[in-house]
């Protein structure tokens, strides 16, 4: 049997540290097989969380401990997805990378929320958006792609880097056609664009998302409406991606005017378009890939930071994909 000991800074650390009723205590104890225990240290207002078990096991709990502390502040809750990205990390023995993330504010929203990445991917893709013209984002649902893309907006907007925000998606299908849904045209195209207002309401406030609405500074639009513009400095967001088709794309890729930067995001595992038809998000990746100015990310679903199912989820997705090629190709 081992015995390690993390100290904290304070009772409130400890606090944040085991959870509500100690819940993160009992997730780290069930991953690594030890025991946690919390005892006040003779200095200050130290506490000591002593963990005992087999050596190995008692040193992931102490690097888990290490790595929530670099993940969150002093005191911050922990959430369910940080705790398994922690204990992933560790798992995986990466949880050097956590010292890189989770201190860096990006911007702040409009009620006062502090925005920052929360992987080590995120963290990378945030700092090829500031570093590139043109960035492709691809990866799994959760992983922030979207959200961080238009938080980066935001901030340049903020900081008149450039004077507006353009966000656009397709307007694909997916089990349903437009001519069915109610209403005009603006009607039925605000359901596909849903994602992105949501993401602006939370960072402006519905107040401040209206006015710059209304004076022009944020335009949503679908990507047919892109054609034919040329667009100076914007920053411009193509979300969804994997529904263009490569003309789509091309189309896309030629807007950008000067002093604009461009974020294409997308998942290639949820692509709508007919079968056949290959994604101008798959071919951008393979046509783009050494040209200079152009960033291309790919998280992994490690990055997810949505309820931690999803995670599992899109793993076994994954690994359904991966069986039906294989049998695809003994057959």
């Amino acid at each position: 049997m081992s015995e390690r000991i993390v100290l904290t800074s304070s009772s409130a650390e400890t606090s944040a540290l085991f959870g509500t009723f100690d819940e993160n205590v009992k997730e780290i104890e069930n991953a690594f097989g030890v025991h946690i225990a919390n005892r006040k240290w003779n200095v200050g207002d130290a506490d000591a969380i002593v963990i005992t078990g087999e050596e190995v096991a008692v040193c992931r709990a102490e690097r888990t401990f290490k790595c929530l502390l670099h993940l969150t502040g002093a005191g911050d809750n922990i959430s369910k997805e940080t705790l398994a990205y922690a204990i992933n990390l560790v798992t995986h023995d990466e949880d050097s990378l956590a010292e890189n993330i989770g201190s860096e504010v990006m911007m702040v929203t409009n009620k006062g929320k502090p925005i920052k990445a929360k992987t080590a991917g995120q963290k990378r893709y945030v700092e090829m958006i500031k570093k590139e013209t043109l960035i492709l984002g691809v990866g799994p649902a959760g992983t922030g792609k979207t959200f961080l893309a238009v938080a980066m907006a935001v901030l340049a907007l903020r900081e008149r880097r450039v004077d507006r925000i353009v966000l656009t998606r397709p307007a694909v299908e997916a089990g349903e056609r437009l001519g069915f849904l109610p209403g005009d045209l603006q009607s039925k195209i605000d359901p596909y664009l849903r994602p992105l207002y949501d993401a602006l309401f939370e960072m402006l406030g519905p107040e401040n998302f209206a006015k710059h609405m209304e004076r022009g500074t944020i335009e949503i639009a679908p990507l047919a409406y892109m054609r034919g513009r040329t667009l100076d400095s914007s920053f411009i967001i193509l979300d969804e991606a994997q529904n263009t088709t490569e003309e789509q794309m091309k189309m896309f890729l030629t807007r950008l005017g000067s002093g604009s930067k461009a974020v294409v995001t997308g998942d290639l595992s949820q692509t709508d378009l007919p079968d056949g038809k290959k994604s101008g998000l798959c071919v951008a990746k393979e046509v783009l890939k050494n040209v200079e100015g152009v960033g291309i990310f790919e998280f992994s679903p490690r990055d997810v930071v949505r309820h931690h199912l999803v995670q599992r989820i899109i793993e076994a997705y994954d690994k359904y994909d991966r069986e039906k090629k294989e049998r695809r190709k003994n057959n």
